[in-house]
């Protein structure tokens, strides 16, 4: 018995050197998963909300603070954007819900929505004292800016919701641009307009007894069991999403912390939207509490814009695109 042990350890030792004892050797490490190649996001915004809402991001990237790099472009028109994004020229912009549904339908999905970044942004202002309801508009002159965008689409959903679709309804005068309302507004005694934010704050200290009227969200509100509307969204290129969701992620947290900045520390984001010649930094200052700058995401997201697009869509099908999209519109419902 003896003997057949030790043949039997003989034999275990003589494996041991053949094999080099590669039981003693230290384990291989695990390769980490590839890091994302870093890249430059190019990032677009009108000048007011959208752009007001990104400032503080804007300034730490200028510093070299922020996760990422970015570059920004700021532009006076959203429809520039449109074709940016499907030739891929930006990866992430700051649209007009209305109109990131229909990119999305024309590009067969070519974007997706990351967050609401404004929930309303218009106002009905006049100098008289006229108007203290939307029924008042009735047989009114309105002046008024975005024809063909979410302005516009959301004007005549709430003129037909409040029964000012047929004979009743406002001459509404369309308007190229803020600054041609504001020649309109200044020579007419008896004005009503319809303006967004920031400009309605500027309007008011170019134009002597201009106020506010009514807020255009608490109106959609009331037609809309207390929804609120979805006036502007973040939207960002599909492609860019799937090859850098690492630094999708990082942008989505730097945007949340600059919208929340800019919402708790009005005078020193005031001052950076001066700085960028978003609007006039007093102006800023007066404007940011009645911007209602957000970062909607997830299901806050899908529930304020879904309804939004969807009463749009009864209103009109060719505002959102022909029709409804998908869930495939919304990033959050990805994850």
């Amino acid at each position: 018995m003896k003997k057949l042990v030790s043949l039997i350890l003989a034999v275990l030792m003589l494996a041991c050197l053949f094999t080099g004892c590669a039981n003693n050797d230290p384990a291989p490490a695990e390769t980490p998963a590839a890091s994302e190649e870093q890249t430059t996001i190019r990032v677009g915004a009108m000048t007011g909300p959208t752009a007001m809402g990104m400032v503080k991001l804007m300034d730490e990237s200028d510093k070299g603070e922020s996760a990422n790099k970015y570059e920004f472009s700021l532009q006076t028109e959203a429809t520039a954007f449109a074709p940016a994004l499907t030739k891929g020229e930006i990866d992430i912009a700051a649209v007009p819900a209305n109109l990131a549904s229909v990119i999305y339908n024309n590009t067969n999905g070519g974007i997706k929505v990351l967050a609401v970044n404004a929930t309303g942004v218009l106002y009905i202002v006049e100098r008289g004292d006229s108007i203290s309801s939307f029924a008042d508009l009735a047989g009114k002159k309105l002046y008024a800016t975005g024809e063909g965008a979410t302005p516009e689409f959301a004007l005549r959903y709430l003129l037909k919701a409040n029964g000012l679709d047929g004979d009743n309804a406002p001459t509404i005068q369309w308007c190229a641009d803020t600054t041609e309302a504001l020649s309109y507004i200044s020579k007419d005694e008896n004005a009503v307009a319809m303006l967004p934010q920031p400009f309605v704050t500027a309007a008011q200290t170019k134009v002597e007894g201009l106020k506010v009227a009514l807020n255009l969200n608490e109106e959609w509100q009331k037609a809309n069991d207390g929804a609120s509307m979805a006036t502007g969204v973040i939207v960002v290129r599909t492609e860019f999403a799937e090859k850098y969701p690492q630094q999708l992620e990082k942008f989505m947290q730097e945007y949340a912390a600059s919208v929340k900045f800019v919402n708790e520390n009005t005078e020193q984001a005031a001052e950076l939207i001066g700085n960028y010649e978003i609007v006039k930094a007093p102006i800023a200052l007066k404007a940011l509490p009645y911007c209602n700058i957000c970062c909607l995401t997830g299901d806050e997201l899908k529930d304020c814009l879904g309804g939004y697009l969807s009463a749009l869509y009864e209103m009109n099908p060719q505002s959102v695109g022909g029709k409804l999209p998908d869930d495939g519109l919304y990033y959050a419902a990805e994850k």
